[in-house]
């Protein structure tokens, strides 16, 4: 009976820990919203990765993410001696699983074309296999047909702009035109391209920052703290929320210690990774006050005018000791080094205290 209650214990103890411990993810909402972090850009078997769709599930619980899509591209799909071609295949075998481990799941696939006009994610699909068609205008058409959002993918890859620089092709600027493109990869895995703030901002899109993974997460990323995501900033913790918050532009991109996205959230953001404390001490010459971060970002505060601290790094998750000389007169204004809101500009703040 011992023996039996053992193997009971085990087999429940496997089957409710799964992936194991979840990381929490210390990143503020702002007022009014919560945020949501989220991966909009995961291949499975059922294109050209090496995982299965529950383990991208998995991966994203474990990770502390809130929401996931999985985007097999319908243009390529490799294993297909193998495996059958369904392009809705990894969003029904995920289903279920993500409704166990809490997980938002988006139905997405990528439209994967030459460049122009390159790869393109559509999500909140209905049916992915409606976009499996010749024409790429028929493609797009049928997912805004389907009310999805359309984002550009990894617009700077090598693979299709060799000098890694993004462009916009007379195709991308028609897409704009008919607003069937409403956001774009400020991150790709690894790589970032600041000149999509300047498409960000001319033409109002929204910011994402995304994995695009085709192996496992851990490995892929084994040498940062986090994967890339997307930070969303929702009304509340639904799908529907979601893709309202998309739509709306309320995002920033996160990845490797760096924030890119429009100035207003940007800065909203960072007032709510930090509190500024009152001055607990002053002597003849020093006023002394506290920073505290409460996010897992490391800020570095850089560019102080003359007679001010140069640099102040705020790092994750403690509080940072200031002293000011009481002769200065300027105000605490500073470049937040990692938070980039422009093709060549960073998150200008003031330190109130």
């Amino acid at each position: 009976m011992k023996k039996l209650s053992i193997i009971i214990l085990l087999i429940v103890s496997v089957t409710f820990t799964g992936y194991g411990q979840r990381k929490i993810v210390n990143l503020p909402d702002l007022p009014g919203y919560v945020t949501l972090k989220c991966d909009f850009h995961l291949h499975t078997v059922f294109s050209d990765a090496n995982v299965w769709p529950t383990v991208r599930v998995g991966e994203a619980w474990r990770d502390g993410l809130d929401a996931i899509a999985i985007t097999d591209h319908l243009e390529y799909s490799p294993h297909k001696d193998y495996i059958p071609v369904d392009h809705n295949a990894g969003w029904k075998i995920s289903e279920n699983t993500a409704r166990d481990y809490n997980i938002l799941l988006v139905k997405g696939a990528e439209i994967t074309r030459p460049m122009p006009p390159g790869h393109v994610n559509a999500l909140f699909l209905q049916d992915a296999s409606l976009l499996a068609v010749d024409s790429v205008m028929d493609a797009y058409a049928a997912a805004i047909n389907q009310g999805a959002f359309l984002h550009w993918n990894h617009p700077g890859w090598k693979a299709q702009e060799p000098d890694g620089i993004p462009k916009l092709y007379d195709i991308h600027k028609k897409l704009l035109e008919k607003k069937w493109i409403h956001g774009i990869e400020f991150f790709n895995g690894t790589d970032y391209y600041p000149l999509v703030m300047t498409f960000c901002k001319q033409y109002n899109l929204t910011v994402l920052a995304n994995s695009d993974s085709h192996g496992t997460i851990s490995e892929e990323y084994k040498n940062q703290k986090n994967r890339p995501m997307t930070l969303v900033f929702a009304k509340t913790r639904t799908l529907d929320a979601l893709k309202e918050a998309m739509f709306a532009g309320r995002t920033l991109a996160y990845s490797d210690n760096i924030i890119g996205g429009k100035e207003d959230i940007a800065r909203q953001f960072f007032y709510q990774c930090i509190s500024i404390g009152k001055p607990y001490n002053e002597n003849a010459k020093n006023i002394f006050f506290e920073i505290s971060n409460k996010s897992d970002i490391t800020f570095y505060l850089t560019d102080g005018a003359a007679g001010t601290p140069a640099s102040i790094t705020l790092p994750a998750n403690s509080i940072a000791r200031v002293v000011v000389s009481k002769t200065n007169t300027a105000p605490l204004v500073y470049n937040v080094k990692n938070i980039i809101t422009g093709e060549n500009e960073v998150l200008k703040v003031e330190i109130k205290y």
